[in-house]
């Protein structure tokens, strides 16, 4: 009779063993210090993934930001090309002038050409260096066919058209700026083109001056 008890009592006491521990091996439940039942996240393993995804696809946006960042629409790279273009004509036609010009007002002009166009040409190199903008190293189409015809004269005819391409390319290069300072699309080159009217018109004011000083 005591080992009937005995028996049944063992029997019990296993099954109970069994069904509290098959929990944790059937649904994924655990046990904190407290003996109580913890349940595990059912998509612990989908949001793990599903966050890395999202790091993944975060990582390449920044990348593809990165490669673009300098990227500029083809109006204001225009802009850039004709600007440095400009600039590297007004600073060739000045050193020129220092050489073959003969009034003493020329000359100053022309000096004054040289150092705030090669002031601007430094600032817009920069300034396309960041908007990945490779700029052109020589002169080229109009600009080329001006600095050689200005080779050709000498004396007094020398001074009058340099002071006439400099009264011409110098109202194009205002409406040029003007234009992009308005309504440009890319705030660097809006900010370059705002700070350099000011000396552009005061290089007009100046060439008009004296072209009409060489006409008396």
């Amino acid at each position: 009779m005591k080992t009937t008890i005995f028996y049944s009592f063992a029997v019990c006491a296993m099954a109970t063993m069994f069904a509290c521990g098959s929990p944790s091996e059937n649904d994924g439940t655990n046990t904190d210090s407290t003996g109580a039942i913890r349940s595990a996240p059912a998509n612990t393993e989908v949001d793990r993934g599903t966050g890395s995804d999202m790091t993944a696809d975060s990582a390449a946006a920044n990348r593809g930001t990165a490669g673009t960042q300098g990227a500029v629409d083809d109006r204001t790279m225009k802009f850039i090309n004709e600007a440095a273009m400009g600039g590297m004509a007004e600073v060739q036609l000045g050193k020129m002038a220092q050489e073959k010009a003969t009034n003493p007002r020329v000359k100053n002009f022309a000096e004054m050409m040289v150092r705030d166009h090669s002031e601007a040409n430094t600032q817009l190199q920069s300034i396309a260096q960041q908007k990945n903008v490779t700029l052109r190293k020589d002169l080229e189409g109009d600009h080329k066919n001006h600095y050689e015809d200005l080779s050709k004269k000498k004396g007094a005819d020398f001074d009058r058209e340099y002071m006439k391409m400099m009264v011409d390319d110098h109202q194009d290069d205002i409406n040029a700026f003007e234009k992009i300072a308005e309504n440009g699309t890319d705030p660097d080159v809006k900010t370059f083109a705002s700070q350099k009217l000011p000396t552009l018109r005061k290089h007009l004011d100046s060439a008009k001056a004296i072209q009409k000083s060489l006409k008396q």
